[in-house]
């Protein structure tokens, strides 16, 4: 699948998809289905709820395809001092809980804000990110 990027904005606040990213887990429409709703076209609508919730759900994105960007983050990243959490997840993948601009092979860079669930199994097809294939090949660790 061609890689697509779709930006939806609402004041401060990008929301950004990547498709090829995507493992269709359906979070996003569970959590926030007032924003993101398949039947709509565009199928993300900010409109539709304030900027907090749209944060907290875009952050529980398993796959990194959706993310944000906000205008004042790149100036909050540089203040905070550079303190990076990161939780082992048992028999899953690495949940780096911080504000973090991820570089990709090609170059391209990735705004998370918030929470990145980064492969540990080696198994993901959608490295660096985790796609759920750690549960599919029995992934201890």
């Amino acid at each position: 699948m061609a890689e697509k990027e779709r930006r939806y904005t609402k004041d401060d606040l990008t929301v950004i998809w990547t498709n090829s990213l995507c493992v269709h887990s359906g979070k996003c429409i569970r959590g926030l289905g007032q924003v993101f709703n398949l039947q709509n076209r565009p199928w993300i609508d900010l409109s539709k709820a304030d900027k907090e919730a749209i944060i907290k759900q875009v952050d529980q994105c398993p796959s990194g395809a959706l993310s944000y960007e906000l205008e004042v983050m790149e100036n909050q990243m540089e203040s905070t001092g550079s303190e990076v959490e990161v939780e082992v997840i048992e028999n899953g993948p690495l949940a780096l809980k911080s504000a973090c601009v991820i570089t990709m092979p090609d170059g391209t860079e990735m705004t998370k804000a918030d929470t990145a669930y980064l492969c540990r199994c080696g198994a993901s097809a959608k490295k660096p990110f985790c796609d759920g294939s750690h549960k599919k090949i029995g992934f201890k660790g």
